[in-house]
């Protein structure tokens, strides 16, 4: 059962919990000295959605992701998540693990043997395109097939949450967009709730169910966006052209 934070003086708590795959943030403020990131911030995201974040730099999406997988404490409000796991914008792949073994890393951390995780990670290889790729060294990979790996290792940590932040954001225009097309296959495949911080606002609508708009810092969600299924073109213009003029008007 969640806990309201009241801003206390001592070391701030971070709560977690709640039911199977959701995500409730509710008034959460979090400051870092004289500056405030968040205010008042309302979150929720059912199990299996996926919502994406944007705004503009600085305005606390980072900080958001970071509530929600307990790497930080909110200092004010209440946060209640199920277990999350954070893919950040670098793959941070191990250059002297091969494919495979970075992938089963996560699973390997929470206690699986060098054998079991590799069982795990190897039916995955093949689903998200990278068969015949389990044994090279990382810089053997091109940039999508880096982000690919480094996906499989945030899907087998086993958490129902996946925090993704700017995940393609330093691929080329070309990679990233077959990428977007790829993720959005992948979570059909591997259905997961999803929290997926971008500034490109297209990506937003390509791959979440929801856009959200931040407003610049102190961080507070502006607008709600909601994504036609069918994402025809026309729609995902549409889509577009909401979010950049709520992000105008912030």
């Amino acid at each position: 059962m969640a806990t309201r934070l009241e801003a206390p003086a001592q070391e701030p708590r971070n709560v977690k919990g709640g039911a199977e795959g959701e995500v409730h943030l509710a008034g959460v403020t979090r400051s870092f000295g004289p500056v405030r990131a968040l205010e008042g911030v309302n979150l929720d995201v059912g199990a299996g959605e996926r919502v994406a974040v944007v705004g503009p730099s600085g305005c606390g999406k980072t900080t958001l992701l970071e509530l929600v997988c307990g790497l930080q404490h909110a200092d004010a409000g209440t946060v209640t998540a199920s277990p999350a796991v954070l893919m950040p914008q670098r793959d941070g792949l191990l250059p002297w693990l091969r494919a495979i073994d970075n992938a089963a890393l996560a699973a390997r951390l929470a206690g699986a043997s060098r054998d079991e995780a590799r069982a795990r990670a190897h039916p995955l290889f093949a689903a998200f395109g990278l068969e015949g790729f389990e044994r090279a060294r990382p810089h053997e990979l091109s940039g999508g097939m880096r982000q690919r790996v480094a996906f499989l290792r945030t899907l087998l940590s086993g958490k129902p949450v996946l925090c993704l932040d700017e995940p393609f954001g330093a691929l080329d225009a070309l990679t990233r967009h077959e990428m977007q097309e790829w993720l959005a296959q992948a979570l059909a495949r591997e259905p997961r709730t999803v929290l997926f911080v971008t500034h490109d606002v297209e990506e937003a609508a390509r791959v979440a169910d929801r856009v959200l708009v931040m407003s610049p810092r102190p961080g507070r969600i502006t607008a709600e966006l909601a994504v036609p299924p069918s994402r025809t073109p026309d729609e995902l213009l549409a889509v577009r052209e909401r979010a950049l003029e709520a992000l105008r008007s912030c």
